[in-house]
């Protein structure tokens, strides 16, 4: 195995471990912002377009999380060349297309809520201004 064959293999594993940590520390966040969303039912001030906007959320990180997985399976693919990892890549690429287009469809109609709502006066908790 040649040096820049190892060095390649080890970014690799680091951008892997990275990934790794974009979806830990967004779900950490969606899971704290859904808490607190979850907390203000009990008070009366629940926002349902929040857990929209918590799905979206969690869904971007783990839109970057897979476009990492796919750089870091380009590399493992350079240095090791093979259908598994060719399969593997593929699998990759197509899962992140269609998260993509559904996460775009619901970020579209998030903002196209939000104009309904600032066109009607109404904020998105659902109270007039």
């Amino acid at each position: 195995m040649s040096g820049l064959q190892t060095v390649v293999e080890y970014l690799s594993i680091f951008i892997s471990i990275i990934s790794i940590a974009v979806v830990v520390y967004g779900t950490a966040a969606a899971f704290v912002s859904f808490m607190c969303n979850e907390a203000g039912r009990a008070r009366g001030r629940f926002n349902r377009e929040r857990l929209r906007e918590l799905r979206v959320d969690l869904g971007s990180y783990i839109l970057l999380s897979l476009e990492l997985l796919i750089a870091s399976d380009i590399l493992k693919t350079i240095s090791e060349p093979g259908l598994t990892e060719l399969y593997i890549l593929g699998g990759i690429v197509v899962l992140r297309t269609v998260l993509s287009v559904f996460l775009n469809r619901e970020i579209s109609e998030i903002e196209q809520s939000r104009r309904e709502l600032e066109r009607t006066g109404q904020s998105p908790d659902g109270s007039v201004e």
